[in-house]
């Protein structure tokens, strides 16, 4: 190879390596997957993902994206040593990133990278994700003009209002050294999902309780099991919850014809003039499905709400409910439920009730449920994810 060769092929991989960031960058799922080889793969080893192939690299990046509040990520030039038609090489990674439920973070990477020579130009084999820092202390800038992302742990009480959160899914285009793995919380780091050994102690204590517990590894899990939990006709009210939304769980209930959907209901009728019909409905459905502010170590859950208007659901006036929670969401104790119901979702509910009620959301009303004593009733399915607020 001659240094004028030698010289334009750098150029080249220098190019398509600004091209893949470009591409995360500007949500473009099908440029990104276009820059690797048809057989080429992105693997992240902290986060235990690998997608072989364009398809599977451009649907994780959608899963990926469509989490994102923001997403910053810059490349930095590495080595590149060429071989003929071969290459390989490494690019240094800085991101930061904020997703939709909430987590945030900055992170420091390495891509190890080959690549070979095709028809439509150097492409990517294979790129290799490794985490050399990460940092999941919450961002506390915003992308302008944004607001701030909010969920569901019942704040405003929203029975009349908007409907309102998986998954962190790290999968095609970074943000993975703050969000592919759970990491250990620090005290009162109500954002990092919860240790596998802690999940497993809270879904001991919840059975022990009287709650159906069950442990699942994502919202996707969580999506066909509530599908499997509640049978074809029942009347179900979901709660306002970004857990059900990002999911999507409440499209699944409030679309097409197999349950008869509440909450739509609800929304559709008169406030002046079916005020009792409308706190019946709410109070009694044949299934409600809901999440939480707050689960504990020792088996109970807590939800805050501004009107109480959901909460008689929850504490017994439902047939049967069923809580879908984020596992961010477990705390060691009840005096950490409450802070974190005071420090971290009311002030996330308040920005988003400001902004569709034009007034601030408050704890007025606050359920502790310690135990479910009607075996069967409760169930409560706890992710290994992140998920809502």
């Amino acid at each position: 190879m001659n240094d004028f060769q030698e010289i334009a092929d750098r150029v080249r991989i220098e190019a398509l390596r600004g091209e893949f960031t470009d591409a995360a960058m500007m949500r473009d799922r099908d440029r990104l997957a276009a820059l690797f080889t048809l057989d080429g793969a992105l693997r992240m080893p902290d986060g235990a993902i690998e997608l072989i192939g364009r398809d599977e690299i451009r649907t994780g990046g959608e899963r990926l994206q469509s989490q994102w509040d923001f997403f910053v990520q810059n490349s930095h030039p590495g080595t590149i040593r060429i071989d003929g038609d071969a290459a390989t090489g490494r690019t240094y990674m800085h991101e930061v990133a904020r997703l939709l439920d909430g987590r945030s973070g900055l992170n420091y990477a390495v891509y190890h990278d080959t690549y070979r020579r095709t028809p439509e130009g150097w492409r990517f084999t294979e790129r290799v994700y490794e985490i050399r820092y990460a940092d999941s202390t919450p961002l506390a800038g915003s992308a302008p003009g944004r607001d701030a992302r909010t969920d569901d742990s019942g704040g405003a009480g929203r029975v009349g209002g908007a409907a309102g959160a998986g998954t962190a899914d790290a999968s095609a285009t970074g943000a993975a050294g703050a969000f592919a793995a759970p990491v250990p919380a620090r005290a009162d780091d109500f954002t990092a999902p919860a240790s596998a050994e802690r999940l497993e102690r809270a879904v001991t204590a919840l059975r022990a309780n009287g709650f159906a517990a069950e442990l699942l590894d994502d919202a996707a899990a969580a999506r066909a099991r509530v599908k499997e939990l509640i049978p074809a006709g029942a009347g179900v009210f979901t709660g306002a919850s970004e857990t059900l939304r990002l999911s999507g769980i409440e499209a699944d209930i409030e679309t097409g014809d197999r349950y008869r959907a509440l909450r739509s209901r609800v929304l559709a009728m008169d406030r002046a003039t079916e005020s009792d019909r409308i706190r019946r409905l709410v109070a009694t459905p044949d299934v409600l499905l809901a999440s939480v502010a707050a689960v504990t170590e020792t088996g109970s859950l807590v939800i805050a709400s501004a009107s109480g208007s959901q909460l008689p659901a929850s504490a017994g006036g439902a047939a049967r409910a069923i809580w879908v929670v984020g596992a961010q969401k477990l705390v060691p104790d009840l005096d950490t439920a409450l802070r974190r119901v005071e420090r971290h979702a009311l002030p996330l509910e308040t920005v988003r009730a400001q902004a569709v009620y034009g007034r601030p959301s408050a704890v007025n009303r606050l359920l502790v449920l310690n135990a479910e004593p009607q075996p069967g009733r409760g169930t409560v399915l706890l992710l290994r994810e992140a998920v809502g607020f």
